[in-house]
């Protein structure tokens, strides 16, 4: 089969004959005389498109033939129009060489070896063995782009696999039937390849690396190239004008003017805290001034709707640090109620989780905890004042 994406990669559109067709799974598994369309492999996405009108789901190659899938049975089988999807094949393409670069540049500045390349459909990464500061991904990000500068050439050409086992090549040819096919970039890099490329760095355009951070034993780097490198750059820099106009503040500026807003923030958050344990402490105070007094131990209910569960929570672990104190708290939140029973260590006659599992029944709800501290939640079905005077009855019945 004539392997035209090999021929001429930047080939869009090419006319065809179907040979064969095989449905497999309700899908159609076609093959041409010759093809455009690369199959998956090597790292690579396969190619997108048409084939007449019907689209490509899918590209494959198995034992030397290339199968195209489609959803549906072509009736045409004589000079079929063939279009790629180029959007996906430049993608493709100049993130394949891209990586190349990029694994080039670490093994030449660091000695440091690829350990895997995954290309996805909006980015890709590639991770490179060891660690590395940001000095040195920023210093191998530019070196790439030098190299897009350059406009290097990028060769491709086919050596016997007896060639390949005797030159400096440290792949795997084991699995490889016929010739192994090369490309190679300037005095860059030179790699045993079936991938698809430019036809030099400078169609790369440009090289960014968005982020990096450890994985495993190594090093992963996200990075985008071409067209989407470039889309990526200007919707970055309209966040940044529109951060500036918000700070109203140079691009310079933008960073201190961050941290001064955090700085505020962080300020801010620890006055809110403040205020609002002072608010609980009073409001602690009222609470016990309020409670009910059975025996001398104090009974505190209070049905909440503008707190949360945490909040309520922490007010009862302090009222319940001194002694002879019930707390029977409700928050109503939506059609959601949660509940917090707590008794002060001295009450340890009275089991808090057995008082709030029978009361909790009341609203269809489940919860749980020990002798001392209780919670749950259940619906907000117009029982919960019936159940906190429930189990007020219930404490009053144990109390006296």
């Amino acid at each position: 089969m004539q392997k035209i994406f090999y021929e001429n990669s930047y080939k869009k559109e090419f006319v065809a004959e179907i040979i064969d067709i095989k449905e497999i799974d309700n899908k159609f598994h076609i093959v041409l005389d010759k093809t455009g369309f690369y199959p998956e492999g090597g790292g690579q996405l396969c190619d997108l498109g048409k084939i007449d009108s019907h689209d490509i789901e899918y590209v494959y190659e198995k034992d030397d033939v290339i199968y195209h899938v489609l959803n549906t049975k072509p009736i045409k089988i004589h000079k079929v129009k063939c279009i790629l999807n180029w959007n996906r094949r430049e993608y493709s393409m100049t993130h394949h060489l891209a990586q190349h670069i990029i694994s080039a540049l670490f093994l030449k500045e660091f000695n440091k070896k690829t350990t895997s390349f995954h290309m996805g459909i909006e980015d890709s990464c590639v991770d490179i063995e060891g660690s590395f500061s940001d000095k040195e991904i920023k210093k191998i990000e530019k070196m790439a782009n030098d190299i897009i500068a350059e406009n290097i050439p990028v060769e491709t050409f086919e050596i016997t696999k007896r060639e390949a086992k005797k030159s400096k090549l440290k792949d795997d040819f084991s699995k490889i039937n016929g010739n192994v096919r090369i490309v190679k970039v300037g005095d860059l890099d030179t790699n045993c390849c079936c991938g698809v490329h430019p036809q030099n760095t400078l169609d790369l355009r440009i090289i960014k690396f968005k982020k990096h951070e450890k994985y495993k034993t190594s090093t992963r780097i996200e990075y985008l190239a071409g067209k989407k490198a470039i889309n990526y750059i200007i919707n970055r820099d309209d966040n940044l004008n529109k951060i500036c106009k918000y700070l109203s503040c140079s691009d310079e500026d933008s960073i201190k003017g961050i941290e001064n807003i955090n700085n505020k923030l962080t300020d801010s958050i620890k006055e809110n805290k403040r205020l609002k344990e002072e608010i609980a402490h009073y409001e602690l105070k009222d609470l016990v001034l309020s409670a009910k007094l059975v025996n001398d131990i104090s009974i505190i209910d209070k049905i909440y709707n503008d707190k949360d569960t945490k909040y309520i929570s922490k007010l009862a672990n302090k009222i319940t640090e001194e002694d002879n104190k019930i707390v029977l708290f409700a928050l109503i939140n939506g059609d959601r109620v949660n509940l917090v029973f707590s008794c002060s260590k001295n009450l340890n006659f009275l089991d808090m989780n057995s008082l709030l599992k029978d009361a909790i029944k009341l609203i269809d709800g489940n919860g749980g905890g020990n002798k001392f501290n209780a919670q749950g939640g259940g619906k907000n079905n117009s029982n919960l004042e019936s159940l906190i005077n429930y189990t007020l009855m219930k404490l009053q019945n144990e109390l006296d």
